[in-house]
């Protein structure tokens, strides 16, 4: 498990620095007028998840291998794991087609409900609010637009409002 988990965290250390080498193509600090530049978020995001991965390798090294040490994925875990990613391909994949704003709680609803087993009631809550919050986040607040695919007409009212 200590070796995983190693590898693990020198991988995404690694990542994070590739990722924080290339946002620095766009600006990454605050542009007049604008807000954050292109770069920030990926930036910002990048380093934190440098210090997470840092953090974890420290710790790892530190505490050692315990003695009850299990394997680091199991039949069930591998499961889950490849469940989630799949289904996170095809939120991707229909992202082009249906938009964000309807592949994501598309996602949402199965991730919640099927997959977590948590009530429609929480489901339903999460479901609807988180498009909205990355509406106002993304397209309002931001100013990128994502994607929308066939269902972009239904956007041009809002767009009447907030731009």
């Amino acid at each position: 498990m200590l070796k995983a988990e190693n590898i693990i965290a020198v991988g995404l250390m690694g990542l994070s620095i590739y990722f924080m080498i290339h946002a620095t193509v766009l600006p990454i600090g605050w542009v007049e007028f604008e807000g954050p530049g292109g770069g920030a978020f990926p930036f910002w995001l990048s380093a934190v998840m440098l210090l997470a991965a840092a953090g974890i390798l420290f710790k790892s090294i530190r505490e050692g291998i315990p003695e009850d040490a299990e394997p680091f994925f199991d039949p069930d875990t591998r499961r889950a794991v490849a469940s989630v990613a799949i289904a996170l391909l095809v939120t991707i994949g229909l992202i082009p087609l249906v938009g964000a704003y309807v592949a994501i709680p598309l996602f949402l609803v199965w991730y919640l409900r099927f997959f977590g087993g948590h009530g429609w009631t929480l489901t339903a809550i999460l479901t609807v609010a988180t498009p909205v919050f990355v509406f106002f986040f993304f397209e309002v607040t931001l100013r990128i637009l994502l994607p929308k695919g066939f269902t972009e007409p239904l956007f041009f009212p809002l767009y009447a409002i907030f731009f």
